[in-house]
């Protein structure tokens, strides 16, 4: 299992923006690679505007990182269902993920500037 999850940090300066806002911002950003799926930033949660993300009810299960929770981005032109997740408590593999964010690519732009 090790072999499958890597973690790292991600160097330099990371944003993302949902609805056209800039959302998130940080210096602090990890890249979880898993098997063959492309790379996911994870932000701290510290450098999300978290006042316009609600949890939402969907919860999923991976046995690589363990259960992950759901947030809904509130954007000026609607909500963007589920467009984050989380592990708030991952199995031992992932824990540097925790208190981290990644967003959807198809429902958020992250990016590296």
């Amino acid at each position: 299992m090790a072999d499958h999850i890597r973690i790292r940090p991600a160097e330099g300066t990371w944003t993302v923006r949902a609805g056209g806002a800039i959302i998130g911002e940080t210096t602090r950003a990890l890249e979880l690679t898993e098997g063959s799926y492309p790379p996911v930033i994870y932000f701290p949660r510290e450098d999300i505007a978290m006042a316009l993300l609600d949890q939402s009810a969907r919860t999923s299960t991976c046995p690589y990182k363990g259960a992950a929770e759901y947030f809904t981005v509130a954007a000026k032109s609607g909500p963007i269902h589920d467009a984050a997740w989380s592990y708030p408590a991952p199995i031992p593999a992932a824990q540097a993920i925790a208190g981290h964010l990644a967003f959807y690519p198809d429902k958020a732009t992250v990016e590296r500037i």
